[in-house]
């Protein structure tokens, strides 16, 4: 640009920055464009600073510094202000998320963001029915945030548009973006070389208001592949594999970043499930480097002029040679078998080989009810035409599915390409139904017919998550997460018995026969079919525009500010809860039905840690009330106290508040009057939301510690007038017989996370921030 307004080399220069300037972030938002030139100029500042190479995740992390010449940056402790590109949000979390923009006050977002309605359709009778239903039952919410969306100016894609992150990947990732969604698999862009993290609402409402958004910077886990992919391995075991190397925690605080030769084998939509199921190891997101099957998706899907422009800035989408990464896993994909992952944890791998042994060992059921392929992670064109290519062969032996199976399509694009290919017709002949564009039983919204509640049973899925009765709200549904070709394979022999690779099937005429390994192309060899047109532009002037917010709804409420702290210690606090092993934010806060509550805060604190397991009784929603000796629901028990003025605390184990991005998990007991959650240790999505919402979220210094701490404690919290980062909290545990000990408790609240807790809730400090300015 100083090149062009002092007319030095003009005619040489002009073009190249004319042409650098005006390719756009998305066909939806042609007036907003892509700026390399800043990462360019913020890298280069950065590694300077440093002085030495940089990881690809670090280039695109720090290319997004709101001040990289002045930014304190080491890996794991200091906490960043960054300024992402873009917010997407789905419609569960997009209610609460619009609820605090409107409190926000402020007139439109200040960055592109959108809405995508993929959460609140439940699977029944098959895609158009299914889909007409929650049409009618979500009206409500639906208008609700179609009419938000066209007054602050955020995009609105409408139900049966198809799931955030497939929208996402199709339409708005790109190679270098710094993309922040309401939801935990928004890694899936890192298939596209981008910078894709999951966040609570609230995170999202400081970005579309403008607000440098803080993140911990992230560790980098780099995994070298080697090798080639072939046969009947995927790019899901990929992450299967490494799931079950680090655990459901070991990628906690860190960015997972693949490389090495073995990267230029997997399709960019593979790349996409990899990092898609990132957000189970607790990782903040993962990553490839831009390469020729990213530029080959970006042209099939209408952007090759992105394509083009990182052509020109390639060195700074990739990592730099000899990169220094906090720790490296190598894998060899030549090596790598088809994997299973489960049951009721997604890190619990086994090779396909080898899970009907384990399953026979276990006591787990080794019939399988229902097959399920789809969902965020794998719905790809290349994943239905692997599926179809199985099919196909049983088909033509004469078999059909022993097990029921469900299809997902990703996208109303990959709908319409699917159906016009003639893979949608295989895979119904072979039994499947196709279910609507949306994210269906992956979430719980599952109108299950074929089981009772509390039967014994196993599913296998393609999905990404398999907790407990998370997909059908039955604790004893054994459910597995692989491929969608080892899904319908499966689904095919009706058995986790049965090994694709060395196992025969007899087909019709009484023959045996092998199913070959699945071939089939990754993107359609005609363009993409965009099937029908779901997306609503937010008008240029929205202000005019009428949001519907009825004080009687029973799906809708509208936020009231949460009180500020009084300066005092907490003082003789009552235990809500003491949660046993594995709390995850399904078991904070369950979906599947109570879906439908998620714009209303009173209604779904209903469901608080009603999923949690009591150490007191080893029962699920069964408290003691410890001002009656009752016991009694979670809910009920919180709300007594809040009514009778008691302030109180949940004490968790491991990891708490893994798996989903759903900030209700951190607004219900804020809502019900808690105050503090002390764990042995947090998920990243979750301690955040925690913070947002003005608890205080902390962790034993001593883990040891969790034992000293028994239900019918009281406990104090001491030293919060000298509240300072890095200093750590004393705990004093009451016990009933008039004795007491003191334990010391860490936290990671930094300066402004700590005006949060003063003033209340991170809104609440946006507010004071704002009057001041004023």
């Amino acid at each position: 640009q100083h090149a062009l307004n002092s007319g030095v080399r003009r005619y040489h220069v002009a073009p190249v920055l004319c042409q650098r300037a005006k390719v756009a972030m998305s066909h939806f938002e042609p007036n907003e464009y892509i700026n390399y030139e800043k990462l360019e100029k913020n890298i280069n500042i950065v590694r300077k600073r440093l002085d030495r190479p940089l990881t690809l995740s670090e280039k695109i992390v720090y290319g997004h510094l709101d001040d990289p010449a002045k930014q304190e940056i080491e890996r794991g402790k200091t906490y960043l202000r960054l300024r992402p590109d873009r917010v997407a949000m789905q419609d569960a979390t997009a209610q609460m998320a619009m609820l605090q923009f409107i409190s926000s006050g402020l007139p439109k977002v200040a960055v592109p963001s959108t809405i995508h309605c993929d959460h609140l359709i439940e699977a029944q009778a098959g895609g158009e029915k299914d889909l007409q239903r929650a049409k009618d039952i979500n009206q409500e919410v639906y208008n609700f945030l179609s009419t938000a969306g066209a007054k602050y100016g955020v995009g609105f894609w409408k139900p049966g548009s198809g799931i955030i992150h497939q929208i996402i990947l199709e339409n708005y990732s790109y190679p270098g973006v710094m993309l922040i969604g309401t939801d935990s698999h928004t890694p899936n862009g890192g298939g596209l070389g981008g910078i894709c993290i999951g966040v609570g609402g609230a995170d999202a409402v400081d970005v579309m208001a403008g607000i440098p958004w803080e993140l911990k910077c992230p560790k980098v886990i780099g995994v070298k592949l080697t090798g080639k992919l072939s046969g009947w391995t995927s790019p899901k075991d990929v992450i299967l594999k490494v799931a079950g190397i680090l655990t459901v925690k070991g990628g906690t605080g860190a960015i997972i970043e693949y490389h090495g030769p073995g990267v230029d084998s997997i399709s960019c939509t593979g790349m996409a499930t990899i990092c898609n199921m990132g957000a189970e190891i607790g990782a903040t997101t993962s990553i490839f480097p831009y390469n020729d099957r990213m530029k080959k998706y970006l042209g099939k899907t209408g952007r090759a002029d992105i394509a083009a422009l990182a052509d020109e800035f390639k060195q700074h989408l990739v990592p730099d040679s000899g990169c220094q990464y906090d720790q490296v896993i190598e894998i060899n994909l030549s090596e790598l078998k088809p994997h299973i992952n489960g049951p009721f944890t997604p890190d619990l791998a086994h090779p396909v080989s080898d899970i009907g042994a384990v399953a026979e060992k276990e006591g787990w059921p080794v019939d399988i009810r229902v097959g399920l392929i789809g969902s965020c992670t794998n719905s790809s064109y290349e994943d239905m035409g692997r599926s179809a290519a199985v099919a196909k062969q049983a088909l033509a032996h004469g078999l059909k599915c022993k097990s029921k199976f469900t299809i997902t399509p990703g996208s109303e694009q990959i709908r319409a390409t699917i159906e016009r290919d003639g893979y949608a017709k295989i895979l119904r002949e072979v039994g499947g139904l196709v279910l609507a564009n949306a994210c269906g039983p992956c979430i719980g919204q599952w109108d299950r017919k074929d089981i009772k509640k509390g039967e014994k049973n196993t599913i296998v899925t393609s999905y990404n998550r398999n907790f407990t009765g998370r997909n059908d709200a039955n604790p004893e549904t054994h459910a597995f997460v692989t491929s969608p070709e080892i899904v319908t394979a499966l689904s095919i022999a009706g058995t986790l018995k049965f090994n694709p690779e060395t196992d025969y099937l007899t087909g019709a005429d009484g023959k045996k026969f092998k199913l070959e390994a699945p071939d089939a192309d990754e993107l359609p060899k005609l363009e993409f079919d965009p099937g029908q047109d779901t997306y609503q532009y937010p008008p240029k002037d929205g202000s005019g525009q009428h949001v519907d917010v009825s004080p009687t709804s029973q799906r809708l409420q509208l936020l009231e500010p949460f009180d500020k702290w009084d300066g005092k210690d907490l003082e003789d606090m009552l235990i809500l809860i003491k949660v046993k092993g594995k709390c995850t934010t399904d078991h904070i806060s369950a979906a599947g039905p109570w879906l439908k509550f998620r714009g209303h805060l009173d209604n779904i604190s209903n469901n608080l840690l009603i999923g949690a397991i009591n150490i007191e009784n080893g029962k699920a929603n069964s408290v003691r009330n410890a001002l009656t000796q009752e016991f009694g629901p979670v809910p009920d028990t919180a709300r007594y106290y809040k009514k009778m003025g008691v302030k109180w605390a949940v004490v968790g184990d491991e990891n708490y508040g893994e798996g989903s991005s759903r900030e209700h998990a951190a607004l219900e007991p804020r809502h019900l009057g808690g105050r503090v959650i002390i764990t042995k240790s947090f998920a990243r999505i979750h301690e955040t939301n925690l913070k947002k919402q003005g608890l205080l979220p902390l962790t034993f210094a001593d883990p040891a510690d969790y034992n000293k701490i028994h239900p019918v404690d009281k406990l104090s919290i001491v030293g919060l007038k000298d509240f300072a980062p890095g200093k750590p909290l004393k705990c004093i545990i009451k016990h009933p017989n008039g004795s007491q000990e003191t334990i010391m408790l860490n936290h990671t609240f930094n300066e402004s996370q700590i005006e949060w807790f003063q003033a209340g809730s991170a809104l609440n400090r946006m507010k004071e921030l704002q009057q001041k300015s004023s």
